[in-house]
């Protein structure tokens, strides 16, 4: 989901020390060819002969015309002097080098509190450590959100709220299946309100969108290109350098097919559509930029949790001390904007016709005044107290597949056969070994004499030298359909597969992957639904043994099947329609009267509310 550019060079053969290059762009949009390379130790590289100092400038820029390119010069220079200090060979190995494309001048003090607080491990997420000298009570952002004061829920009472006519509204969904079902519930029944609904994804979805009845439109980016990456570099680093050009290519085509998706005719029916209102999730990393160049209404859906709170980190970082809860979310947001920020300049620039957005802005993907909602269940994770009343928990939002599937005959005769299977599959994510997890999974269900269902998925699993009795080997299936089937699930901890788990009564063991897998693995461990989380890198007999063994205590079982019952009293589609209909009008007055990504700086001071003396 957060993307930083990596090369791995060999080593310069006068020393070890890790290389870092910035590319200097005349713009800041990414478009320069030169680049420079900046050593650890300080030392510059020039690819070209000369700083690249020439093109137009950015809109709103103060200095004066004569004397720009000095200062951009010089910025140029304190930028790869910057860069040369916030990292070092304790952050990366060897033979990594970080491209950061277009870099102007940078807040010092933020560098620094990022290299003390901040170290990306090689699961992709970001290890914090918490500063000395800070205490819970003073510390804060400049969000709207009161960190020390709880927030009353309000009720999604819509008995208030002003008629809303018939809109067209566009969903923004960058992901896997896992993220686009969701947004196809909610999608059905804005449509049973009288809303013409398009929702824009990768073209891998195409049919699955159309045979709901919802209107389709190919967003940029391949969907399976997007799951590879992510499983082989669990989100933020590349594993080779070619895969940076492909990669980079692959996040500007998604961003850039953002403006059509809101404005261009129908690619079947070729009705004209003008999208009145946005509902995006933050992958697709351009939805505020294009808000704010059409001025529309945008609402924030997510399964994850993705605004700062005192409660829990941000799922992609690692934070022992719950001081550091809040700082995590802006840690992770400026990791992820250092990776795309040139990419989002460009759209901005050449697109939208936007003026630049500065180096370390603060709120770069959302100003803090938009409206969230979040897909889970309450009963599983509450809002936190500190949240305040533009940010809701809708519950999850499922989609009825069961009711128009039919299952093979062979599936249902196996199921009738014997006693309920432990399903184990990994969805649209595909594994590095699956031959090697195969026999790992069938030599376990058979040590725990139980029977299993094995989901191929893109993965590739399940492929058995010979046909085992109590293993079935499964394409597709409804997880609504399947999972109220069988004992127990084991699944890489998706928030789409975790839900459907959950609302089957299944115990569940979650073998997380990347990104908020491993969040989720631990909310389900920590309600006593499953055991602790099995990291895929420590898949082994072993551990999936004890896992099964885990979840057939009985004990277990009685509490899946209570958050079952808890559940049951949810519509998180309705939930999630409810909240868009409560904020329509509050976001379209902020729309109009236009929103700026690019006024807000970064500042640890701020964020940390320190005070000169400190």
């Amino acid at each position: 989901m957060a993307h930083l550019e990596t090369d791995h060079s060999p080593p310069s053969s006068s020393d070890h020390s890790s290389d870092f290059s910035g590319s200097v762009s005349s713009d800041g949009d990414g478009d320069s060819n030169g680049d420079h390379r900046v050593s650890s130790s300080g030392k510059t590289d020039r690819n070209s002969s000369q700083d690249n100092t020439q093109g137009e400038s950015s809109v709103g820029r103060e200095s004066d015309p004569s004397s720009s390119k000095l200062i951009k010069v010089e910025k140029s220079r304190k930028s790869r002097r910057l860069v040369a200090h916030f990292f070092d060979e304790g952050h990366l190995e060897e033979k990594h080098v970080i491209r950061l494309s277009s870099l102007d001048v940078f807040d010092l003090t933020t560098l620094k509190w990022l290299k003390k607080v901040a170290t990306v491990q090689d699961d992709g997420t970001v290890k914090m450590e918490v500063l000395e000298g800070i205490q819970p009570e003073s510390f804060h952002f400049e969000s709207g959100i009161m960190v020390d004061e709880a927030v009353d829920e309000e009720p999604l009472d819509m008995a208030d709220v002003p008629a809303i006519p018939p809109l067209q509204i566009v969903m923004l969904i960058v992901g896997t299946r896992g993220d686009v079902q969701p947004f196809v519930a909610i999608g059905k029944r804005l449509q049973e309100y009288g809303h013409r609904v398009r929702l824009a994804t990768h073209a891998n979805f195409k049919d699955f969108v159309l045979s709901t009845g919802l209107e389709f439109f190919p967003l940029g980016g391949d969907a399976k290109v997007l799951a590879d990456y992510m499983v082989k570099n669990k989100g933020f680093f590349p594993s080779g350098p070619s895969e940076i050009h492909t990669q980079r290519n692959h996040l500007k085509d998604i961003i850039f097919s953002l403006l059509p998706a809101c404005q261009d005719v129908d690619p079947e029916s070729k009705i004209p559509f003008k999208a009145d209102a946005i509902i995006a999730n933050p992958p697709a990393y351009g939805h505020t930029q294009v808000a704010e160049a059409l001025r529309l209404p945008l609402h924030i859906f997510f399964t994850m949790p993705w605004t700062p709170t005192s409660d829990f980190p941000h799922p992609l970082a690692h934070v022992k001390h719950p001081i550091g809860y809040r700082l995590s979310y802006n840690v992770v947001d400026t990791l992820i904007w250092l990776g795309i920020r040139d990419i989002i300049n460009s759209f901005r620039r050449k697109k939208l016709k936007l003026r630049r957005i500065s180096y370390l802005s603060g709120h770069y993907s959302t100003p803090p005044d938009l409206p969230y909602g979040y897909i889970w269940s309450p009963h599983l994770l509450p809002k936190p107290k500190d949240w305040g009343p533009k940010i809701d928990v809708v519950g999850f939002c499922f989609l009825d597949l069961a009711s128009n599937y039919e299952p093979p005959s062979s599936l249902v005769e196996w199921l009738e056969a014997g006693e309920r299977p432990i399903y184990i599959g990994f969805g649209s994510l595909p594994v590095e070994q699956p031959q090697e997890m195969t026999r790992i999974i069938v030599e376990a269900l058979e040590i725990t004499g139980r029977r299993g269902i094995i989901n191929k998925g893109w993965g590739g699993l399940g492929s058995l030298a010979e046909p085992k009795e109590f293993v079935y080997v499964l394409d597709n299936c409804p997880h609504d359909w399947l999972f109220p089937r069988c004992m127990a699930v084991v699944h890489h901890g998706g928030a789409g597969t975790t839900s459907a788990g959950l609302k089957a009564a299944c115990p569940t063991t979650i073998v997380p992957i990347f990104g908020d897998q491993l969040f989720w693995g631990e909310r389900v461990h920590a309600r006593g639904l499953g055991p602790p989380p099995i990291p895929i890198a420590q898949f082994s007999l072993e551990n999936l043994i004890d896992a099964i063994n885990f979840m057939l205590d009985p004990k277990v079982k009685e509490r899946a099947v209570e958050l079952a019952k808890a559940m049951e009293s949810e519509d998180g589609v309705g939930g999630a329609v409810n909240a868009f209909h409560k904020h329509f009008h509050q976001s379209k007055t902020l729309a109009k009267t236009g929103f700026s990504l690019s006024k807000r700086g970064f500042s640890v001071r701020r964020l940390l509310h320190l005070s000169k003396e400190n």
